[in-house]
C-alpha cells in the first residue's frame, strides 16, 4: 500500500518578502500604481486625499483579519448577507373579502380520539427489542 503526504497548513499564505505574501503585494502595487497615476494626473490637495483613503482601504485590505478570514472575503460575505438574508419572515396579510371567505367557509369536522394504545408487557417489549436488534431474524410468536 502507498502512502502519501497530507499537506498541513492550506490556509497559510506563500510569503514573497519577508511577511508579505502574494496577495498582500499585488493589491500594495495595484494601490501604488494608481496612487502614482494620482499624483502625476491631479492636484496636490486631491493626491493627498485619494492617498488617505485609497491607501488606507489597500492596507485594509491587505492586511485586516477578521474571525481568521480576509478582509475581502469579510467584504463579499457582508454584500452577500444584505442582498440575500438568511432569515426570512413571511406575514401574510389578508383582504377583508378573503376573510369573509374563510369565515363562510364550510366548517372542519371533529377528528376522532385515536384509540387507546394496549400496554405492553415487559416480556412483549423484550421481544420486540430483540425483533429490531437481530433486523428481524427472530420471529417473535404470540
Amino acid at each position: 500500500m502507498e502512502q502519501f503526504t497530507v499537506p498541513q497548513f492550506l490556509d497559510v499564505e506563500d510569503k514573497i518578502f519577508g511577511p508579505i505574501t502574494t496577495r498582500q503585494f499585488v493589491i500594495l502595487l495595484a494601490t501604488g500604481l494608481f496612487l502614482f497615476i494620482a499624483y502625476k494626473l491631479a492636484d496636490f490637495a486631491l493626491f493627498i486625499t485619494l492617498f488617505v483613503f485609497i491607501g488606507g482601504f489597500a492596507v485594509i485590505l491587505a492586511f485586516v483579519k477578521i474571525n481568521g478570514q480576509t478582509f475581502h472575503y469579510f467584504l463579499l460575505n457582508i454584500i452577500q448577507t444584505m442582498r440575500r438574508p438568511s432569515r426570512r419572515l413571511w406575514q401574510k396579510r389578508y383582504t377583508d373579502q378573503e376573510l369573509k371567505a374563510m369565515a363562510a367557509g364550510p366548517k372542519k369536522e371533529m377528528l376522532e380520539a385515536p384509540s387507546p394504545i394496549p400496554n405492553l408487557s415487559n416480556s412483549r417489549i423484550r421481544a420486540l427489542s430483540l425483533v429490531v436488534n437481530t433486523g428481524g431474524y427472530f420471529k417473535y410468536e404470540e
